[in-house]
């Protein structure tokens, strides 16, 4: 039996260098406000607004460091309150995923595509991969007990050196299974 603290993951951006000085102004750099589980990143202390035709969500964190490519991490909730239909995807597949507006306090940036609906995930480095019997890409279920009960199913799992054994589920997973702080479920 494997146990894995789970995390939830709230509606966030990851913005590109040239996408974060649009927003803020030339030669800006994100200012770190907590450190996240995995290694090296962390959530801002800027937020954005997110707009489409329809609706706006504002006070959207940034997670930083900046990334290669901007892209936007909706739970379905969010994307039903914006009117928009993002895929379901790993963080970094955002092709053909529906486009939004993004206002930060000096601009705003379009984009094109770049907003999905995160899968929920696991991260863990090789040693904990071997020590689990997992590998990249593969998809397991994991059990979270507690007064909500449930089974998550179709939880990938991405393997990396620089990754912390978590499991990452969004708003709307995470409070359907009455996850709090410390959390922890069972890969099965």
């Amino acid at each position: 039996m494997s146990k894995i603290l789970i995390e939830v993951s709230a509606r966030h951006v990851h913005l590109s260098q040239e996408h974060l000085e649009k927003l803020f102004g030339r030669g800006y750099e994100l200012k770190p406000l907590k450190e996240l589980s995995q290694k090296g990143q962390f959530a801002a202390e800027e937020n954005l607004t997110l707009q489409t035709k329809q609706a706006e969500i504002e006070k959207v964190r940034i997670l930083g460091p900046v990334r290669e490519q901007t892209q936007v991490e909706l739970s379905a909730t969010d994307a039903y309150i914006l009117r928009i239909k993002p895929p379901l995807r790993l963080s970094g597949d955002i092709k053909d995923s529906p486009g939004i507006k993004i206002i930060g306090p000096k601009g705003e940036v379009s984009l094109e595509q770049g907003v999905i609906l995160a899968k929920r995930h696991i991260h863990a480095d090789h040693s904990d991969a071997k020590k689990f019997s997992v590998s990249d890409g593969q998809e397991v279920s994991v059990k979270v007990a507690g007064r909500r009960e449930v089974t998550f199913h179709k939880v990938v799992v991405r393997v990396h050196d620089e990754y912390v054994w978590r499991m990452h589920v969004d708003t709307d997973e995470g409070n359907a299974a009455g996850v709090v702080r410390t959390m922890r479920g069972e890969v099965i």
